[in-house]
């Protein structure tokens, strides 16, 4: 999926095929994962999921910015920002090389399309 996006409707499909549930139950399963890690941050706590990342608050502190219709200065209060830190696991997982089938060398065997010794050719 080059360049798209995965959407709830596609999380909820892949753990409805992965776990053999019904699409209702994958759901609910998505739903609450969501929540609970809003409802942790929300309460200020950091949520961390070994090999995956982890997600934490960061304060912004409060500036004066510009309008961009009109110019003029405004005041941006300060404000909490929810940031995502991949895990180890993750980025390498993300940065390896994707496989790719390749052609068997000259020093190793080729097996399959040979006929065993001494038998008929088949035809």
């Amino acid at each position: 999926m080059a360049g798209g996006s995965v959407t709830k409707a596609a999380l909820v499909e892949e753990v409805s095929r992965a776990a053999d549930l019904t699409k209702k139950h994958s759901e609910v399963i998505v739903d609450t994962v969501f929540r609970s890690i809003i409802t942790a941050l929300h309460r200020g706590e950091k949520i961390e999921l070994r090999g995956f990342g982890s997600f934490r608050l960061r304060q912004r502190e409060p500036r004066r910015g510009r309008n961009p219709k009109t110019g003029g200065r405004v005041d941006v209060p300060p404000k909490r920002v929810p940031y995502f830190k991949p895990g180890k696991e993750l980025k390498e997982l993300i940065n390896r090389e994707p496989e790719v089938p390749r052609e068997p060398t000259l020093s190793e065997p080729v097996t399959a399309a040979m006929p065993e010794p001494g038998g008929s050719p088949g035809y």
